[in-house]
């Protein structure tokens, strides 16, 4: 034991061979299922995977939960596009009407903050009874505490600081990937590739939380944990949010594709594994994408850790939510069901295997894949976990969206270094 969006999902057969291998693995939620409890209400949970990794993976999820909770209603509600961006504001919708649904899919840590006076404290009923707390990473469990209690419970972790690439291009520009340990030496590979190829150096979108994440990783490589850390904590050196963002320029304005204003990040990983590009930096959900396509490590792909952060985990998680407080949740018992399940390693087993993410809890790794085992054993030996600027751990979802902003404002070409500096240094 180690610590550990195609339609489809697991029959019943794959998942009865997979709960005997875990054997008490899902021993809380199969005694909740069993124990003759009538469910009067229907379970509504109110995600964003609807394509490629993601939907088969919500798809195994919600099938294995079925198979434990046979007779309970269950509508598990895909609502689709923009990162997230069209789920939150769904769910932010019903929250104002005083309708949620029983729980939906989100980012736990600061992105809680948001959602002050509308979530519940599932610390007794599903922590505690689940046995939670015990089982769980201690960054996942600190990361879905809110207020005196917890409000969700985590699902998987994707890791934020791998750099992928295309086996056959890198190849081809002569470019050992192995050797990328600095910064500079990143920017003699992506040099190669155009000048040895015809492939793309570096493929992306310009989302702006794209490129926030981009800058942040870039920000830890080069200027070091610590100095990322003091910045998110509102004590940055402005000289090394400024060199992060001319290293940044330095790739955007030279090597990326010239239809990245225009396209989103599961197109611009297209032309990674269509050959058409060299690298792209994203979390490691890009990782299922490439498994579920066939695609295979280290052959057709590869990844290493962005130059700078060997040492480090770069960490997001994803949870589910409970919503309560001043509202009343519309199915309580049910949604705290799955939330127990949610939890346990049933449930993340089925669901990680396909997103590109890992456990927040040790689990066999017999189900997963090489690069997602390799990652699994990563964070284990990680000596630090940076947490992501992008997607809700480090700060506030208004503190999220005012960076995001000052990139759209400063630096999506043209890149105004001076200008978005200032900006993040008046916004953290």
């Amino acid at each position: 034991m180690v610590f550990g969006e195609t339609s489809g999902g697991i029959d019943r057969r794959t998942y009865l061979k997979l709960a005997a291998l875990l054997g008490g693995a899902g021993s809380v939620t199969n005694a909740a299922a069993q124990d003759g409890q009538e469910w009067s209400n229907t379970l509504e949970v109110m995600h964003g995977w609807t394509g490629g990794d993601g939907a088969e993976a919500i798809d195994a999820l919600a099938e294995a939960f079925g198979s434990e909770y046979p007779d309970m209603e269950a509508n598990f509600r895909p609502i689709g596009g923009a990162g997230n961006v069209n789920l939150d504001q769904a769910v932010a919708q019903r929250l104002r009407a005083g309708e949620p649904p029983s729980a939906f899919a989100g980012w736990p840590g600061n992105n809680l903050v948001q959602y002050e006076g509308v979530l519940g404290d599932i610390e007794a009923d599903v922590w505690d009874e689940a046995g939670l707390k015990e089982a769980h990473t201690e960054e996942a469990v600190e990361a879905c505490r809110f207020q005196d209690g917890f409000s969700a419970v985590p699902i998987g972790s994707h890791r934020m600081n791998d750099l992928f690439y295309n086996v056959e291009v890198v190849e081809q520009a002569g470019v050992d990937p192995e050797g990328i340990d600095s910064f500079d030496a990143w920017v003699e590979a992506l040099d190669a590739v155009a000048s040895e190829t015809d492939a793309v150096p570096y493929a992306n979108s310009l989302e702006p939380w794209v490129v926030l994440q981009f800058w942040a990783v870039i920000m830890q490589g080069t200027q070091g944990y610590d100095a990322y850390m003091n910045f998110i904590e509102g004590e940055g050196d402005e000289e090394a949010v400024r060199a992060s963002f001319e290293n940044a320029q330095t790739v955007l304005s030279e090597y990326l594709n010239e239809d990245a204003p225009e396209i989103d990040f599961t197109e611009a990983n297209q032309a990674i594994m269509a050959g058409d590009a060299a690298f792209i930096h994203q979390g490691n959900w890009v990782a299922g994408a490439y498994v579920n396509e066939g695609l295979e490590f280290g052959t057709d792909w590869g990844r290493i850790q962005f130059p700078g952060t060997e040492n480090m985990y770069g960490l997001h998680i994803d949870s589910f939510i409970y919503p309560g407080g001043d509202l009343d949740n519309p199915s309580p018992e049910e949604a705290k069901a799955f939330l127990r399940f949610a939890g346990s390693e049933t449930a993340h087993v089925a669901f990680n295997q396909y997103k590109g993410s890992i456990p927040t809890r040790e689990v066999p790794t017999d189900e997963f894949s090489p690069y997602l085992t390799e990652t699994i054993e990563d964070f284990a030996a990680a000596e630090q976990r940076p947490p992501t600027i992008a997607h809700g751990l480090a700060v506030t979802q208004d503190v999220q969206s005012d960076l995001e902003d000052a990139l759209s404002d400063n630096f999506l070409d043209p890149y105004n270094v001076d200008a978005v500096t200032s900006r993040f240094m008046e916004i953290v």
